[in-house]
């Protein structure tokens, strides 16, 4: 049967549309039938409107509509009126109308979907992915990919005014592995070699600033095989971006102005700036992240001043070996029970820590196995130093110093988590991180990485210990970070061949090696590249945030599972013989 094209969607109709006769299309929500009158929740994703079928209003269509189900499709036509007093429904925007049905078509039936297709239904994520064309049906779905329109809308409009161009960069590029392991496509006519999905645009948009394209941006598909966690997927989305003749402070006042339109298009919430800064090192120092959460004020202490001249081994070994003694208060918590504090232990333990040592702060002192080992002196100084009051209780660390800081801060967030410190209604707390290292050593290859890729510029006055003492050059890299998440990183780019080639060679890449994997980029650099750099948002991870969700799947329309599969359309999966056999590939 022939229906009509919709005059009005499922969330549009109100009391000024009262006595108009309409045109709705979309799916049967729910169905009710009171006493022959039956009553249907009709939804698009616009909304919901109740339509009535009467037996005494209209036979042909309420006859029609006792075949009806959860999920079938239908088409409406009728008569809007008031909804009669007693059964307005303030809970939707449509909750004071309803409309009489004066013809009902229906476009297809539908079996019983697997789960309920409502918010607030506890439902198995297996399940949802393998149906997740029904899933994108609950609102709350529908919301998130709307938000998610909303972002790409706000980034576009913004750049745009801002004189950046947008420019697509090649998916099949070459591989060039430093840091993540590349997805690799194997080549049908160039036998036995292969293209490289990108990690990200890095080299391509370098490339475009060497081509004289002085801003350019690009909202890109980037892959990267490596282990999923909740904000991490093998095919991700970033907001990229490349300016030329420019510093830090140009790239920080680009992105906080987009961070403002971001908030006030999205959230209606205007987004006081500048943004803070911390330092790599204060940062690690003080909240035990690069990534910190500053909605609590949850602080770590560096207790080496106060602990320099301790006998207690654990100190003593920790601080000679260069490392760090750090500490953390946890107000009016002294009265947890051993078993709460063995629990404690056990969580760091699994961190990496040998131990914690936690100490009870009295009205008469400090309270532990391990106060003994402390002279008067020292208790009093870490009592001062942290400003420790009675009821509170005291947790400290020793060891190498990043990673006990990093263990540090982890228990800082399950405290603030036991505490209830971080409030639903917090306002965001954004900060840029700023001046990491350049390099990071590794024990087992015995080499230093880059820490961000090798192409971040070090700080200029660093560049002479590129030779002498590379573990102490700072890059000119930043990351923004937001509640708690980087949500966008970038740097300064190396514009020089011959500072890159340093580079290179600092991070155990040889001449020839460079060559192969980038001789394009450091070729290009010759022909005149100008001082250039750049920043990527993480716009999944982003999403997420502004939608108050915990994975980055619950923000993208068709994710994979936590071991990188498709449920729904069973991907990856085998391919046949005459494929591989046409890619020159054979499987062991």
């Amino acid at each position: 049967m022939k229906f009509n094209s919709r005059t009005h969607t499922c969330g549009e109709l109100r009391e000024s549309n009262i006595d108009e006769h309409v045109v709705l299309n979309g799916w049967v929500d729910t169905r009710r039938d009171l006493g022959g009158v039956i009553f249907i929740d009709l939804r698009d994703r616009y909304g919901i409107t109740q339509v009535v079928f009467e037996p005494n209003y209209n036979l042909e269509a309420h006859n029609i509509a006792k075949d009806l189900r959860s999920e079938y499709v239908i088409s409406i036509e009728g008569r809007v009126r008031m909804r009669p007093e007693g059964t307005e429904n303030p809970q939707l925007p449509t909750g004071s109308i309803d409309v009489m049905v004066d013809r009902l078509v229906i476009l297809n039936k539908a079996v019983t979907p697997p789960f309920p297709l409502k918010d607030g239904v506890d439902i198995n994520e297996d399940l949802r992915l393998k149906y997740r064309f029904l899933d994108l049906r609950r609102p709350s779905l529908q919301r998130n990919l709307l938000l998610r329109h909303k972002i790409y809308q706000v980034a576009r409009k913004y750049l745009d005014e801002n004189s950046f161009v947008e420019i697509e960069t090649p998916v099949l590029m070459k591989s060039t592995p430093e840091g993540a392991r590349d997805y690799l496509v194997p080549s049908r006519l160039h036998k036995g070699k292969f293209y490289a999905l990108p990690q990200s645009p890095q080299q391509y948009k370098q490339l475009l600033m060497v081509s004289g394209m002085d801003r350019y941006f690009q909202i890109v598909k980037c892959f990267r095989d490596e282990d999923l966690r909740a904000d991490r997927q093998p095919e991700f989305t970033q907001i990229d971006m490349e300016l030329s003749f420019v510093d830090q402070e140009d790239i920080f006042q680009i992105v906080e102005g987009l961070m403002k339109s971001f908030y006030k298009e999205i959230k209606n919430y205007d987004l006081p700036t500048p943004i803070r800064r911390i330092p790599f090192d204060e940062a690690m120092e003080t909240y035990g992240s690069d990534k910190p959460d500053l909605r609590f004020d949850l602080k770590m202490t560096t207790l080496n001043d106060v602990l320099s001249k301790s006998t207690f081994r654990v100190y003593q070994d920790a601080i000679s070996k260069g490392g760090i003694v750090t500490s953390l208060v946890a107000p009016g918590c002294g009265d947890y029970t051993r078993n709460q504090l063995d629990v404690l232990t056990d969580f760091v333990k699994k961190l990496g820590a040998s131990g914690l040592v936690w100490i009870r702060v009295k009205e008469e002192g400090l309270e532990s196995p391990t106060v003994k080992f402390l002279t008067e002196e020292e208790q009093k100084g870490i009592i001062e130093k942290l400003n420790a009051k009675p009821g509170d209780l005291l947790f400290i660390l020793s060891g190498q110093k990043l990673k006990t800081l990093s263990i540090m801060g982890s228990l800082r967030l399950e405290m603030a988590r036991r505490l209830e410190l971080i409030k639903p209604d917090a306002e965001p707390a954004l900060l840029w991180v700023t001046d990491f290292p350049l390099l990071e050593w590794d024990v087992e290859t015995q080499r230093y990485y880059a820490m961000h890729h090798p192409f971040t510029s070090p700080r200029i006055e660093d560049i002479e210990l590129m030779t002498t003492d590379p573990g102490k050059v700072k890059a000119r890299a930043y990351d923004l970070v937001l509640n708690g998440s980087e949500i966008a990183g970038g740097s300064i780019r190396i514009h020089d061949s011959e500072l890159q080639s340093l580079m290179f060679k600092t991070i155990g890449i040889s001449d020839e090696e460079a060559e192969y994997k980038f001789g394009f980029l450091m070729n290009a650099f010759k022909y005149g590249a100008p001082p250039h750099g750049g920043i990527a948002f993480g716009l999944d991870r982003m999403a997420m945030i502004f939608a108050g969700e915990a994975s980055i799947r619950e923000v993208m329309a068709f994710p994979k599972t936590a071991s990188a599969t498709s449920l729904m359309d069973d991907a990856p999966s085998t391919v046949s013989e005459d494929q591989l056999k046409e890619l020159h590939i054979k499987i062991r």
